[in-house]
Formats: C-alpha cells, sequence, structure tokens
C-alpha cells in the first residue's frame, strides 16, 4: 500500500468513525474519489500573520507535507483575494480566501444529508476544486451530475482535474444563484457556498418532493444547514440540521464595503437589556442576524473601552453598544435602530424558551424568506 493509499483510507475509517460517512454506497464513493488530486496546484496554510492578523503560506505538490495535508480533515484555502494561487507567491500573505476546498467530513456528511437515490438528478451549486463534484458522479453515474461554478479560473481547473480523472458530468461557469434550467427539473440540490437567502431559481428547477441542500446564513456570521423540501405549489420549506455549518458566502451575497464609519458619537445613548455576549455565541448570533439581516459588525477599541459596532451600509443605520459602570449600554444612529431590533428578536427567542436551531423552519417563496421557531 503506497503512502497516498493509507493516508486515503485512514481519512475514511476517521470520517466513518466520527459519524459523517454513514452507507456504504458514498463510503464506496469515497474511496473511489483521490483527494489529493484536486490540490495538486497546492493550498494554503494558516500561519501567525503580522498584528494578530490572519496569514496564509502556500504549500505546493512536492513539498514533504503536502500529501498528508491532503488527507487531514480540515478544509484548506486554494485561493485568496479572487485571483492569488498557491503557485503565484513564495510567502505569507494576509489577504481574504474566496475559494477552499471544504473538510472532507463535512462534504460527505452533506451529501449523506442530501438523501439521494441512484436515479436522481442532482445540481451542486459551487464546483470549487471539483471534490464534491467527484464524489457525486462517482455515486450517481456523471450523466446525472450538473455543477457550477461562478469562478472561470476555479472551473478551468476543477474540469481539468475531473478529466483527468475521466469524469464528465455537466459543468457550467456563470452564476450559480440562477442555477441551470437546461437540465432542470432537479431531484436534488446542493449548495456548497453560503447565502443570505435561498434563490427562487433553485425551487422552481427542483421537482415537487426534491430537497434542496444549503447553508443559509448572514454578515454576521453565523450559518447554518438547510434541508428544504419543495411543494406542489412552488414553495419550499425544511428544518436546520444544526451543526454551525459555515461556507464562504457565494459572491454575489458578499457585504458591501464598509467604506468610512459614521460618527460613532452622534446618536442616542440608552442602556441596553442585552449587552455584547448575543454576538459572541452562534446560535443567540443567529438570531439577531435574522432581526438585522443587513448588518455587518465591527470591533472597535473607543476611549479606553472595547465597542461592538453594527453597521447597515445601505441604509446608513449604526448601533455600539459597549459596557460601562457595569452596564450595557448602546448608542444609536440613522433612520433604523438596529440594536432595538435585535433586543426584540432576541427577547421574543428567549421567551419561546431559547429553542435550538434545529427546531427552526425555514420557508422560501415568491415573496421572500422566512425563519421561525
Amino acid at each position: 500500500m503506497t503512502d497516498q493509499e493509507q493516508l486515503h483510507r485512514q481519512l475514511i475509517d476517521r470520517m466513518v468513525i466520527g459519524g459523517s460517512l454513514r452507507t456504504e454506497p458514498w463510503r464506496r464513493a469515497a474511496a473511489a474519489v483521490p483527494r489529493h488530486e484536486f490540490l495538486r496546484g497546492g493550498y494554503f496554510r494558516h500561519v501567525a500573520g503580522p498584528r494578530f492578523h490572519t496569514a496564509w503560506e502556500p504549500v505546493q505538490a512536492g513539498d514533504p507535507d503536502w500529501l498528508e495535508g491532503c488527507y487531514t480533515d480540515v478544509s484548506l484555502v486554494t485561493q485568496i483575494a479572487g485571483t492569488i494561487v498557491p503557485e503565484d507567491i513564495r510567502g505569507p500573505i494576509t489577504r481574504e480566501p474566496t475559494s477552499s476546498s471544504t473538510l472532507p467530513s463535512l462534504v460527505l456528511r452533506m451529501l449523506e444529508d442530501l438523501q439521494v437515490e441512484d436515479v436522481h438528478k442532482v445540481l451542486e451549486i459551487g464546483t470549487g476544486t471539483g471534490y464534491s463534484t467527484a464524489l457525486l458522479c462517482a455515486r450517481l453515474g456523471a450523466g446525472n451530475v450538473t455543477s457550477i461554478e461562478y469562478d472561470p479560473a476555479v472551473a478551468s481547473r476543477a474540469r481539468a482535474t475531473l478529466g483527468h480523472l475521466r469524469t464528465y458530468p455537466t459543468l457550467v461557469t456563470g452564476d450559480g444563484l440562477s442555477g441551470h434550467g437546461e437540465d432542470a427539473p432537479y431531484d436534488r440540490v446542493i449548495a456548497t457556498c453560503g447565502v443570505r437567502t435561498v434563490p427562487m431559481a433553485w425551487v422552481e428547477q427542483t421537482r415537487p418532493g426534491g430537497l434542496i441542500l444549503a447553508t443559509v446564513g448572514g454578515w454576521l456570521g453565523s450559518s447554518e444547514l438547510a434541508r428544504l423540501t419543495v411543494h406542489e405549489d412552488g414553495t419550499a420549506s425544511g428544518p436546520l440540521l444544526g451543526g454551525a455549518v459555515s461556507f464562504m458566502l457565494a459572491r454575489p451575497h458578499t457585504p458591501p464595503p464598509l467604506g468610512l464609519l459614521p460618527d460613532l458619537d452622534d446618536g442616542k445613548e440608552r442602556e441596553t437589556t442585552i449587552g455584547t455576549e448575543v454576538l459572541e455565541n452562534w446560535t443567540s448570533r443567529f438570531v439577531v442576524q435574522l432581526a438585522v439581516p443587513n448588518a455587518q459588525r465591527v470591533t472597535l477599541e473607543r476611549n479606553g473601552r472595547a465597542e461592538e459596532v453594527l453597521v447597515d451600509v445601505g441604509t446608513g443605520s449604526w448601533a455600539a453598544v459597549y459596557a460601562e459602570g457595569g452596564r450595557w449600554l448602546v448608542r444609536q444612529g440613522g433612520p433604523e435602530p438596529l440594536w432595538d431590533a435585535a433586543e426584540e428578536q432576541y427577547g421574543r427567542w428567549c421567551a419561546a424558551g431559547a429553542p435550538a436551531l434545529e427546531e427552526f423552519t425555514v420557508t422560501v417563496t415568491h415573496g421572500g424568506q422566512f425563519t421561525c421557531w
């Protein structure tokens, strides 16, 4: 057995023991797809950056620890700042990741949660490296798989790797939020990017009774996996599955630049019933995010204290929350009092017994997306 085969087998064993790989058909698919083939262009690993910034350094194919890294159950960054790949640089870089190979246990967990059957047609949103696409092809046959990638360079690399492995699904370069109507209807739709709202195009392109599996979240950075069933009336609904699942947002859903911050010494100040702890906890942040879906979060040191600031670029509304004299205070400005909305939503959730995210239901209609517990 080669080193690669041993590492591959060990990864599969860990996923079986961990519970992400649960059924024999997906176990066979995982065994048939070598992850390292999709990472021959290298990847970036996290290193300590200057002044506490996150930094990334390239790991190239042929480096001593490259192969072992390929079969580690972690997400591996494959693109930085929209264009930079590992072969482009030789030292650390502090820009933001824009594409990655998701940790295999999450990929397989989602594919298991997709509840496919042998005859199903699947639309995948976000080809990425092509690893999850190859898994779908190994399980269902390439003729039943359509995959869309937004980034042309990423799509080109995935197409080349899949071709090298003699795997030929329908690959589309374009906006995955619009789906791919030419091959519709699909039995299943799965998104390997995060979305703020599930696009109606996905619902329309899924047959009644079909499933959509997507990570829904927002600009405060809390997200969850939702499994929606498409209904005869053209709507879709279903539960959150839990597990604090996080993906990079689809690029059209990424937040706008913050630009210059508003004058945080302006506005009205009052005492608040909730403090910044609601933004630190994953579940309560998801709840707050539902109330202020267009707000972004900034942490600042001002006047000798830490302030958590929410800013809605579109409306110009803002709220700064901080502790003073044993109390939580908030100062707000702009047309919409953001923290008032957060307080009200959080209070309703607490009054309902603080239900777990698995008790939430997401509904998508032509009128919009609604989340309730």
